[in-house]
Formats: C-alpha cells, sequence, structure tokens
C-alpha cells in the first residue's frame, strides 16, 4: 500500500518539533572538549619552619630584584620574598658580592649601625651584621606584619605566605550549560599591592642607611618605622639588637611608601600624600593630608618642596601618570604648584637641583630642578635602554635598579652622566 505524504505544512510542524532534540545532540557532541584557565592556589607555611629558615650562604645571582639600601659602603639589594644580597660598594665601579642572606618572605629593610632590620613574612628580624660574610639573627618580633591582608594571631601554627599560579586543564560536561558554567575562566588574586614594603643617610657609624622611594621600612632617630596597606607600625631601637614595638596607627587604606625628612614623616597611598609631626616619635601626629586621584604614589622632599609621581598600572588604580610638585612650606596645608605628564612614573630621587625619575619600560629620566615651574624644559639626559624600578642618589653616584639589575652612574656632572658599573640579573632557563 502506498503511504501518503503528510503536507507540507505539516512536515514543517513535525520538524519544528524534533529540532529541540537535533540542536541538544549536536551541542553534547561540540561541548566534548576540555578547557584550560588558571588560579591562584595559597600558599601556608609552618611558623616552625620560618623561625629556622634564616641562614647566610655564599654570594648568588640575582633573579628577581626588589628594593635597594645603601649603608656605608655596603650595598644591599632585596631579592622578592627570598632575602637579600650583601655587596661591598666601596668601589662603585666594580662592586663586589659578598654573601646571600637567606630571609624569607623578604621584600623591605633598613640598617641601623650594625643590625639590619628585614621583614620576613609576618616578622620583623634584627640581623648582626657586623661581619656580612657571617651574619647572625638576633631578635624576632613575631606577628608584626599582615599576611596577605591576614591578621595573624599569636597561637597561629601555620600562616598564608603567598599564593602560587596553577594552570588547570579539565575535560568539560556533555551537558551545554554545564560547559558555560564549569569552563568561564577563574580570576586570579592579586596580591602586586603587598609587595611593596628606605631611610635616611647617617655619617657616623651609629646612624641609619638610606633606603629609596619606594620603600616602607625607614629610620629616624632612634626608632624604625614601617608601613603596611593601612598601618604606620613604630619600633623603638635605641638597643638596636632588640627592636621594641612601639604604636601602631591606623592611617586608611592604600598606604605604599614612607619618607623621612627633618622632623616629618611622608606617607605615600594610593588618594594621596600624608604628612605626619615626628617630633615625638614615639606618636607620630597627623598634619594634613594632599589628596589625589587614585594610583601608586611615592613621594621625595627637599626643602619646602615635595615631589610626587602618580602612576596607572596592573596593581595601581586609575590612569594618571604625572609628576607634581607641591609646596609643603606649610605642612598643614599642602598645596599643588604645577603638574607634569610623564609616561609611567615608579621611583624617584633628588639631590639639590637634579631629579631622578624612574619611568619603568620607558627608563630613567635626568631633570634639572632649580626652577620647579620649568621642570619639563629641562631634561637632561633620558636613558632608554633599561627597565627603572627605584633610585637612590648618593652625592656623586646614583644607584637604579630595575628588573633587569643594577646600574651606577656617574652624575658629578649631570650633562655627561654616564653608566659605570652594573650588577645584571641572570635568570634561570625555565
Amino acid at each position: 500500500m502506498r503511504r501518503k505524504s503528510l503536507p507540507a505544512h505539516k512536515q514543517l510542524l513535525v520538524l519544528l518539533m524534533f529540532l529541540p532534540v537535533l540542536l541538544l545532540g549536536a551541542c553534547t557532541d561540540d561541548c566534548e572538549t576540555t578547557v584550560t584557565y588558571t588560579v591562584q592556589e595559597p600558599v601556608y607555611m609552618l611558623r616552625t619552619n620560618l623561625k629556622n629558615a634564616v641562614k647566610v650562604s655564599v654570594p648568588q645571582t640575582l633573579e628577581d630584584p626588589g628594593k635597594i639600601y645603601v649603608k656605608g659602603n655596603y650595598l644591599f639589594i632585596n631579592e622578592v620574598n627570598k632575602g637579600i644580597h650583601v655587596f661591598d660598594n666601596t668601589n662603585p665601579a666594580a662592586p663586589r658580592s659578598l654573601s646571600f642572606i637567606q630571609v624569607p618572605g623578604n621584600i623591605d629593610m633598613a640598617v641601623k649601625g650594625n643590625t639590619l632590620y628585614a621583614d620576613s613574612y609576618i616578622d620583623l628580624v634584627a640581623l648582626d651584621i657586623s661581619n656580612p660574610m657571617d651574619v647572625k639573627l638576633v631578635k624576632r618580633v613575631e606577628n608584626i606584619f599582615p599576611a596577605y591582608g591576614m591578621v595573624v594571631n599569636d597561637t597561629a601554627k601555620v600562616f598564608l605566605s603567598g599564593y602560587v599560579e596553577k594552570t588547570v586543564t579539565q575535560p568539560v560536561s556533555s551537558d551545554c550549560e554545564s560547559y558555560y558554567n564549569q569552563g568561564r575562566p577563574v580570576f586570579t588574586h592579586d596580591s602586586g599591592g603587598l609587595i611593596n614594603r628606605g631611610s635616611t643617610t647617617g655619617g657616623n657609624p651609629g646612624a641609619a642607611g638610606q633606603g629609596g622611594s619606594m620603600a616602607r621600612f625607614t629610620i629616624s632617630g632612634d626608632f624604625l618605622y614601617t608601613v603596611s596597606l593601612s598601618d604606620l607600625q613604630v619600633f623603638n631601637i635605641s638597643n638596636t639588637s632588640n627592636p621594641q614595638k612601639g604604636n601602631k596607627i591606623n592611617m586608611g587604606w592604600g598606604i605604599e611608601t614612607i619618607f623621612p625628612y627633618n622632623n616629618k614623616l611622608f606617607i605615600g597611598s594610593a588618594t594621596g600624600m600624608h604628612i605626619y609631626d615626628n617630633s615625638n616619635p614615639v606618636n607620630p601626629v597627623h598634619l594634613s593630608t594632599y589628596a589625589h586621584v587614585r594610583s601608586c604614589d611615592p613621594v621625595v622632599v627637599e626643602g619646602d618642596l615635595a615631589w610626587v609621581t602618580l602612576r596607572s598600572g596592573n596593581t595601581c588604580p586609575g590612569v594618571t601618570n604625572q609628576l607634581d610638585v607641591i609646596n609643603i612650606s606649610n605642612p598643614r596645608e599642602p598645596k599643588l604648584l604645577k603638574s607634569y605628564p610623564m609616561q609611567n612614573p615608579h621611583g624617584l630621587g633628588i639631590d639639590q637641583y637634579a631629579l631622578f625619575l624612574c619611568e619603568g619600560e620607558f627608563g630613567l629620566k635626568v631633570f634639572e630642578v632649580k626652577d620647579h615651574l620649568k621642570v619639563s624644559e629641562n631634561l637632561k639626559k633620558h636613558f632608554k635602554d633599561q627597565h627603572a624600578y627605584d633610585v637612590i642618589p648618593l652625592g656623586n653616584t646614583l644607584l637604579l635598579i630595575g628588573k633587569n639589575g643594577l646600574y651606577q652612574y656617574d652624575y658629578s656632572n649631570i650633562d655627561q652622566m654616564k653608566l659605570i658599573s652594573t650588577i645584571p640579573v641572570v635568570r634561570k632557563n625555565i
């Protein structure tokens, strides 16, 4: 018997009825795959391991340099989260590597006399460096720094020491809806804001050394000051080998750097520059805040002028890249005098009429600043061939640290400023 064909409109209706089934089957086939994404996994450390980890070893090559510090003829370079390289810099044209101090979780440092103070994740450690090749731990102040924003209590046996990036590849369910739920990338944890933790120059053996503008440690007289993302912590170091925890002052969120000048502390933050009166070093008092748009904000001071760089970047909010010149003759009423556009300014240093400004991947710029209202018209040098993170001017010699190593320049004549030595980064093949 011959079957009758369905009318065209009924055939279309049948097709529409079965279309979802056909599509579902096709989707199932398309979704049988894998997805790859990155996550940041927390890494924990036993406190007992931290206590026994500080030791001195033979010199190591630079791999991931961070902050820099100078005390007398000694140069200290932080190896991010691993420790401190010690160099004899008696001859800046030929610095000599002496040792490497293993300090897990180290970012910042400061030196007074023969004692080096450094952060070791959540602790402050005081190290006797009278013999740089036989460094000894003399004091540990426990649970003083936040661990990635987490407060560690006195009884904690483990703490969050960081995050490690992990690539995850996993099969995706054959269900389409499951594909879109499981396959979306996971946001990574950004701890860059914590990797930022300096000091007045001393002319006698018991004085402090000098750090850069990106420092979170500084020394003034018999006191060490450290800043976290929200607090200023005071330590009495009148007995250098026995630092005593003092007042803790809340300054709000987004604190980044600290710079001492005379009896003032200048605090750089993501939203402004805070000025504190340090006449009573035990308890610094807030005088004023110069507010600016949200961005990273190191500061240096010379005379009645504060020089502040604002920048954008991966861990820096905002899109502003500029140099601000601020009148601080009345520290209770800081006033902006002029702003100069820059490319991506990081750390900076000033020595009388020479301003050294780090532009990150855009190099180092050197300005004459006799007239602070004509800075942009007096660019003397622009070294474009290396990454520039922070600087320390030392009279005739400039120390520059960047991701490719440490550079020393002779700037006795800024018109003929020249490179005199380099300590290069040596990265291991992966």
